[in-house]
């Protein structure tokens, strides 16, 4: 029998090559597969889950209303602030809204509040406060009862800074999970998204021409979502609101709270888009009764 012939160093450097990009193929695909998982997880009994933790009984009174916009015949928009309060513009964007006597709605992260408290203390009669959670974190990915108790916490620092208690709540970038329906609905709030938001990367430097498109784009009950804090990008929104704001008016909106928008202000007749509808509009899942107190 002859001589078995070992390979050679190219040949082992080749195959141990191959091995190498087969291995990081397939750390990439599961990688890939986990992210694409995960942007549909948790699912089963995690916070995905609409049922779990309610037991016997559902939670509050057993709906929820979840909002982006309002069908309406009458031009009104609801203006609402996300994020605050905090030093860095908070006071400078409820300079321009007392000046020009807009009002408007703030979703109020509950630890800012309690830092910033002075800031918002006596600034807000026109306006109205809403929950935006404690920390601003993805309360998609919590259970029931942990973000039932990160809105309830939020909820009690923004009633006694403002001497209002909240009655609607938005999530953190509008992430949706099962726990936070159920937290929702047992805080007996509106869930309320938004149906235009503002496109400050688009228009780097360009107030006006931002202002311009913001000012085309809203319809009749648009609720329209601004940030009072966060990057320096986002100064293009707030240096062109007062452009945004005379550019609406002089398209014949009225500025309403979102509440107002909901109820039916002054000359409005607010019209609930129903889940059968094929226009867009707020879906009520079941609508409630006025919130009573919190459990």
């Amino acid at each position: 029998m002859g001589a078995v012939r070992l390979p050679g160093r190219r040949v082992l450097l080749r195959r141990a090559a191959l091995l190498a990009a087969g291995a990081a193929a397939g750390a990439v695909t599961f990688a890939e597969a986990t992210r694409y998982a995960d942007r549909r997880l948790p699912l089963g009994d995690g916070p995905a889950g609409s049922t779990t933790g309610v037991g016997d009984q559902p939670p509050g009174d057993g709906g929820l209303r979840v909002v982006w916009t309002v069908r309406t015949d009458r031009r009104q928009v609801a203006l609402t602030f996300d994020d605050g309060p905090a030093p860095q513009w908070t006071p400078m964007v409820l300079d321009i809204l007392d000046r020009h006597r807009v009002p408007a709605t703030f979703f109020l992260v509950g630890e800012r509040v309690r830092a910033s408290a002075g800031l918002i203390r006596g600034r807000l009669d026109q306006h109205e406060v809403a929950n935006h959670s404690w920390a601003h974190r993805d309360l998609a990915r919590m259970d029931a009862d942990e973000a039932y108790h990160d809105l309830r916490r939020a909820h009690t620092a923004i009633a006694e800074a403002t001497g209002r208690e909240p009655r609607m709540l938005r999530p953190p970038w509008g992430h949706l999970g099962g726990g936070t329906l159920h937290a929702a609905a047992r805080m007996r709030y509106d869930l309320v998204l938004w149906s235009l938001q503002m496109r400050e990367t688009v228009y780097p430097g360009d107030p006006a021409g931002h202002a311009r498109h913001i000012v085309a784009g809203v319809r009749p009950g648009t609720i329209l979502l601004a940030h009072d804090t966060g990057t320096a990008t986002r100064l293009v929104a707030l240096r062109g609101l007062p452009d945004i704001i005379d550019g609406l008016r002089d398209r014949g909106f009225e500025f309403v709270t979102v509440s107002a928008l909901l109820a039916g202000g002054p000359g409005t007749s607010p019209r609930l888009a129903s889940p059968a509808s094929d226009l867009p509009g707020s879906v009520p899942v079941r609508a409630v009764p006025a919130p009573g107190p919190c459990p």
